[in-house]
């Protein structure tokens, strides 16, 4: 299926439809998730997932539309990351390319329209968000300190399983330098295009409780009970 949501003239349309949406996006392992679920339970929105809609779009995207993201379709485990750096992954991200911003809002389209519905994903850039929302202040990008982001990814892939499961036969440790080193790129390239849009950012170092986060992102979002 073709996106017919790809060029920013069209979003720029999209706008109002979507001015129920808040964005919780930046860079991997920052705490979004976490902080979707806290806001998920104080104030009933509807959180919606984009790490597991990805898989769902690998069926949906073209070569044609989509030249990156349809080179990961049938890849075994690891296989975007063997053999390659880690500016040569950054680079073939689809995200960077705008590629999974149709699906998105295609998804988003989709849903009831009679309560807030939150974002959680990291794989979409300022350039990309910034003609989808009315205001500034219905997007928030977090950006892990290297040591926050290094201590979650070692726990997370702590486990055997886990990391076989996402990098194949690859040695871990080399995985994971190499999975710190193409996230660092991403985050410089959230923080220059968030600049440049006047979009909020918030480092994530753990020093502040995620509750507090939560209470800072639910202000900015407009969020109340019974919103």
């Amino acid at each position: 299926m073709t996106s017919p949501f790809s060029d920013s003239e069209t979003n720029r349309e999209l706008s109002g439809p979507l001015a129920h949406v808040r964005w919780i996006a930046g860079g991997t392992a920052s705490g979004k998730s976490t902080l979707a679920r806290l806001l998920a339970d104080r104030y009933d929105v509807e959180v919606y997932n984009g790490d597991r809609a990805e898989h769902g779009w690998l069926t949906r995207c073209t070569p044609q539309r989509h030249p990156h993201l349809s080179a990961m379709r049938g890849m075994p485990p690891g296989g975007t990351w063997a053999d390659h750096t880690a500016k040569e992954v950054f680079r073939a991200m689809p995200s960077l390319h705008g590629e999974t911003t149709g699906f998105l809002v295609e998804d988003l389209l989709a849903m009831p329209t009679d309560r807030i519905v939150l974002v959680d994903y990291f794989g979409i850039l300022p350039n990309h968000l910034a003609p989808l929302l009315r205001r500034p202040d219905q997007a928030v990008f977090l950006l892990p300190t290297p040591r926050f982001r290094q201590d979650a990814l070692g726990a997370r892939y702590a486990d055997p399983a886990r990391a076989r499961a996402t990098w194949g036969r690859s040695d871990p440790e080399t995985m994971l330098t190499k999975r710190l080193a193409r996230d660092a790129f991403w985050d410089e390239e959230v923080r220059r295009q968030a600049d440049g849009h006047r979009l909020d950012t918030i480092t994530v170092d753990g020093s502040t409780p995620a509750a507090d986060l939560a209470d800072r992102i639910a202000a900015r979002f407009g969020l109340s009970h019974g919103t």
